[in-house]
């Protein structure tokens, strides 16, 4: 009985592994927490400029002065690529922010994979002790029902 006590005893549990581990954060606030207020607005924008909406507005504000072009030739207007002069830093600096985003989330990803990993890890061996435990219980009522016979 006391081997038996003597490995329950040892059994690595849970608690053991949330105490060494840090607990799970939600990687969205740290990100939205770091964030200056230069780079809110790159993603407001960039969020705006990127639906549909803009698209066709973009491809209104392109087509129109090219109609007005054909019939009136001496109508000018400003360029397509003012436009893309003005919006691509944006959508680079939504890229950067974006990016360092995934990182963090990528960071959190593994910190929890290692977490689990030595979660199972604990299950398994709390497992193997329990199917070492089974077996002697088991030799012994096997020997306790040969004696008996």
């Amino acid at each position: 009985m006391s081997e038996i006590q003597h490995r329950l005893e040892n059994i690595r549990t849970v608690a053991d592994l949330k105490r060494e581990f840090a607990p799970i954060v939600n990687t969205n606030e740290i990100h939205r927490n770091r964030l200056s207020k230069t780079d809110k607005v790159a993603l407001s924008i960039t969020r705006r400029v990127g639906t549909m909406g803009f698209f066709y507005f973009c491809l209104i504000f392109v087509t129109i002065p090219l109609i007005f072009s054909a019939v009136m030739p001496t109508f000018q207007y400003l360029s397509s690529g003012f436009l893309q002069l003005i919006l691509l830093p944006l959508i680079l600096i939504q890229q950067n922010l974006q990016s360092r985003h995934d990182e963090l989330r990528a960071q959190h990803d593994y910190e929890t994979n290692i977490k689990a990993e030595k979660e199972i890890e604990a299950i398994l061996l709390h497992l193997e002790k329990q199917d070492e435990v089974m077996r002697k219980i088991l030799q012994k009522i096997e020997t306790l029902e040969k004696a008996g016979k």
